[in-house]
Parts: C-alpha cells; sequence; structure tokens
C-alpha cells in the first residue's frame, strides 16, 4: 500500500506560482513562470554587475589616466634624449667636417703656391735657353723638365707648369679623398689623414721637380763652362786671339753666407752667366777662320817654303792649296766684310775678308767671284767658284790666313776648326 502511495506523489505536476492581488473589488492574479524568474534574475545580476564594474572604472580612472601620462611622459623624455643624441653626433660630424674641409682648401691653397713657384722658375728658365743658341750642341738637352711625372698617388699632374690644372686635380683629388672609404690597409685613418698623406706624397714629388730643375740647371751650367773652355783652349792652342781675361779676370762681390740666398736663384744667376760667356765666346769664334773654305777637297800643296811649280826653284808659299775642279763653291772660313773683290795680279780673281782682330783670309785663282767690297759675309756663305785665274798651272783653291798683314799656317786653324766643330 505504501508504495502505490508513493508513486502517485512522484507522479504529480508542479503547479507555477500565482500571485493574488485584491483592490476593493478588483481582484487580479499573476502567474509567474520558472523562465520568467529566470529572467527577472539575470537581469538583476547583470545591473548588480555593470555598477560594480562602474563603480570601479569612477574609483580607479584617475589612477589609469596617470598611469598613462606617466608612460607617454616616459617615452617623450626618451624621444627628446634620442633626438639630442643624434643632434650632437650631427654637430660631431659637422664640425669634424669642416675642419676637414679647411685642411683640404689650406693643403690645396699651399699646392697652389708651389705650383706658382715652378711656374715662376720656369719663366726664368725659359728665356735662358732661348739664349743659348748652341744648346743643342751641349752634352745636356732641356734643363728643366717641361712634363709632370706620374704621382704614386694616383694624381697624374697633367702640366708641370700649368697651376691652374694641377690645383684642380689636387683639390679634386684631396676632396674625393676626404669622403672616400678607407682602404684594408687603412683601416684606422680619417679622411683628413688620408687627404694629409695624399698631400704629402704631392708635395715630395713637387720638391723632386724642384731638385731635378736645380740639377739639370747645375748640369747645363757645368756644360756650358766646359764647353767654353774647350772652345777657349783650342784657339789659344791655335794661337787665334780671345777674350784675354776668360777664366783669369778678377773677382769679387760682398759676402752672403751660404743658406741665406735663394739656392734656386743663384744657379739661374749662374747659369745666366754661363751661358752669356758661352755665346759671347760661340760670336767671337764664328768670325775667326777657322772653317775649310774646301770641304771635301784634299790639300795639295802645304805652308811654307816650296818648289816653284812654274820656274822650279825654292819659293815661300803663303798659304795652301786645295785641288778644286772648275766651279767648286769656295766658301767663307769665318764672317767677315769683304774688303777685296776681283783681279789682283798673281792671284787671279781673289776674294779678300777682314775677320777682325787683324785677321784676314784670301780666296785665290777663282773662276768667279758672287761677293761685293764692303759685303758683310757671314761663315760657311758662298764667296765665289774655284778656277785658275792668274799664276796658275790648273784648277785650284789658294787660300791664305793673314794676321796683322803677316802670313801664317791656316792649317792650324782649320784644325782648331775641326776640334770645336760641334761646339758652336
Amino acid at each position: 500500500m505504501s508504495k502505490s502511495r508513493s508513486s502517485a506523489v512522484f507522479g504529480k505536476r508542479k503547479e507555477p506560482h500565482t500571485f493574488i492581488i485584491a483592490r476593493g473589488e478588483e481582484i487580479r492574479h499573476f502567474t509567474v513562470r520558472p523562465w520568467m524568474s529566470a529572467v527577472a534574475g539575470s537581469v538583476l545580476a547583470a545591473c548588480a554587475v555593470g555598477y560594480l564594474l562602474a563603480t570601479s572604472y569612477l574609483v580607479l580612472r584617475d589612477d589609469l589616466i596617470g598611469a598613462t601620462v606617466a608612460r607617454q611622459a616616459r617615452l617623450q623624455h626618451a624621444y627628446e634624449d634620442r633626438i639630442s643624441a643624434l643632434r650632437a653626433q650631427v654637430d660631431r660630424i659637422t664640425s669634424r667636417q669642416m675642419l676637414d674641409q679647411q685642411l683640404v682648401e689650406s693643403k690645396v691653397a699651399e699646392l697652389i703656391d708651389r705650383q706658382e713657384e715652378l711656374t715662376a722658375r720656369n719663366g726664368m728658365i725659359l728665356p735662358l735657353l732661348e739664349k743659348a743658341v748652341g744648346e743643342d750642341a751641349l752634352p745636356v738637352r732641356g734643363p728643366v723638365p717641361l712634363t709632370k711625372p706620374e704621382i704614386r698617388a694616383g694624381i697624374p699632374l697633367e702640366n708641370a707648369f700649368a697651376p691652374t690644372a694641377t690645383a684642380s686635380a689636387a683639390a679634386s683629388a684631396l676632396s674625393g679623398l676626404a669622403q672616400k672609404k678607407p682602404r684594408a690597409d687603412e683601416p684606422n685613418m680619417s679622411p683628413a689623414d688620408r687627404a694629409d698623406l695624399l698631400f704629402m706624397k704631392i708635395n715630395r714629388s713637387l720638391r723632386d721637380i724642384e731638385d731635378q730643375q736645380l740639377r739639370k740647371i747645375r748640369s747645363v751650367k757645368e756644360n756650358a763652362y766646359k764647353t767654353a773652355d774647350a772652345i777657349v783652349t783650342a784657339l789659344k792652342e791655335a794661337g787665334l786671339p780671345v777674350d784675354p781675361g776668360y777664366g783669369t779676370s778678377d773677382v769679387g762681390g760682398p759676402l752672403v753666407p751660404v743658406g741665406t740666398e735663394d739656392p734656386f736663384e743663384a744657379e739661374v744667376e749662374e747659369l745666366d752667366d754661363a751661358l752669356t760667356k758661352l755665346d759671347g765666346i760661340r760670336r767671337a769664334a764664328v768670325r775667326l777662320p777657322i772653317a775649310n773654305p774646301a770641304p771635301g777637297q784634299n790639300v795639295t800643296s802645304g805652308f811654307g817654303v816650296r818648289r816653284d811649280p812654274l820656274i822650279g826653284r825654292p819659293a815661300f808659299h803663303a798659304g795652301i792649296d786645295f785641288r778644286a775642279a772648275v766651279g767648286v763653291q769656295v766658301r767663307a772660313s769665318g764672317a767677315g766684310t769683304v774688303v777685296k773683290s776681283g783681279w789682283n795680279g798673281g792671284y787671279g780673281r781673289m776674294v779678300e775678308i777682314d775677320h777682325g782682330n787683324g785677321l784676314t783670309t784670301r780666296y785665290a785663282h777663282l773662276s768667279r767671284i758672287k761677293v761685293a767690297e764692303g759685303e758683310a759675309i757671314s761663315a760657311g756663305a758662298i764667296i765665289g767658284l774655284a778656277g785658275s785665274s792668274g799664276r796658275s798651272t790648273g784648277p785650284h783653291l789658294h787660300y791664305e790666313v793673314r794676321r796683322n798683314g803677316k802670313a801664317t799656317n791656316p792649317v792650324r786653324y782649320i784644325s782648331a776648326g775641326k776640334a770645336i766643330k760641334d761646339l758652336l
């Protein structure tokens, strides 16, 4: 019996809650469903949670805003510190670049000064070379290098004496080097150090050019003195008049301690003096009768006593005879002035030239005369043609050299001329 009662209770349906509201005669009732209770509870819970969150936000808002502001302030300070550090770095780099630029400009200015000095030196030397008419006869030619050598640093200085081109090349090279990255073998060198190294190489090359100029000037000067000495010695040995004071004249001048004067200017002055003396000796030598009047012709009769070809008795021969066919050109043995031109007794057609210092030459037995009296003649000029006029046994040239009217042996003078031919 108890079992059946229990089953009836378990199977009974649960009824929903009902609310009854009585107001006077009006009676209302509301049935509350389970889902409605759940919804109402959820809404109340959501409102409670929202209220709690809003209250927490209002309480913690100031702390959150303060933390955000502090974070932004820290970020701003870090950014400003970074900007300051970068600005300081830029200032350092700019200052270093300005110093490097000033260094490069000063080096280039110094190179320009050196280049202008070399150009001025070249201007001093070139007139001396023009003055040395017989420059090609000197053993050393071209006392000044007219082209610059290649500099190992990589700058070809295109013209040793073109300051604009050289300064421009140097400026470009130094400026480029200042911006160039260091090489593997120069890891710790700054651009300024590399520019200074290049400047030292260029400067060393310019000093080499200056030293080479001095060496060449000294070489040409010594050769000029040696050439003049050789000419004077040969002329003196032949008994020809030369400057009696050459090499023996008195010398003097103020005492100038060594090292106080410019060595280049001193060398140039000495070179000028040497070339002046050499030029004077050469001018005097070309007036002397030392050239062969009949080049390539053999001497058939010498100077002095010989058997006369016409009478067969001993007689004095005042000159030398050259074998020369009719029409062979006869040349003046030295510069001078024609004092006789025409027929002269046994000489036949004859030309006589006055060379100064009491020296005269005669060219006899000519078939034709090509100069007139009073005419100035240069050494080697054609004065006539060989022949057999006058007292002659056949075509030849009779040549005499007279000193103060007295006949002398022409062979001595011709030999001296051969000895110094390459020096004139």
